[in-house]
């Protein structure tokens, strides 16, 4: 991997650096308006499940946010968006950024799954399954791949059925 990567919650003094990191990992910016936006919404936002891997000066050079979503009614948790700046990437800065946040969320101990749509030949390493496994799925279409999930810590049942987004999310 190379490089070990100092990770920690994101900041207040972090949110330009941060809306700049994700402008510049995707062709739009619609992950950093994303982020923007789970910012305001209160039901979505959860503090402290924003963290930022940082470079040895202090630049965020990675990003990973989970954030509250629904699954039918039950409260759930989302991973997104996830993001490295381009000249950090593949060297451990997001994989490092993925570990903390999803530690934090374990620690937190309240909503038992884990959601994310993503690459499915880069996030089973994580812990990741086929959500179809827990009988979750989107209310789109994605391939059953894609849609992965996987069950924190704690006592209780995990949820299943169709996940429902913040709004900020546009689906």
């Amino acid at each position: 991997m190379g490089t070990d990567w100092a990770v920690r919650p994101e900041k207040p003094s972090d949110r330009a650096s941060v809306h700049a990191l994700n402008a510049a990992a995707f062709e739009t910016s619609m992950e950093a308006d994303l982020v923007d936006a789970l910012r305001e919404d209160e039901q979505a936002w959860i503090e402290g499940l924003a963290y930022v891997a940082e470079t040895p000066d202090g630049e965020p050079a990675a990003y990973a946010l989970i954030t509250r979503c629904l699954v039918d009614e039950e409260p759930a948790l989302v991973l997104a968006p996830v993001a490295t700046l381009p000249k950090y990437q593949r060297q451990g800065a997001g994989a490092a950024v993925i570990e903390a946040v999803i530690e934090a969320a374990r620690a937190r101990g309240q909503e038992r799954l884990l959601t994310v749509l993503g690459h499915p030949g880069y996030y089973p390493r994580f812990g990741f399954t086929r959500a179809s496994e827990f009988g979750v799925r989107p209310g789109f279409e994605v391939p059953d791949e894609a849609m992965m999930a996987m069950v924190l810590e704690g006592a209780g049942p995990v949820p299943a059925g169709t996940i429902r987004y913040p709004a900020a999310f546009g689906v």
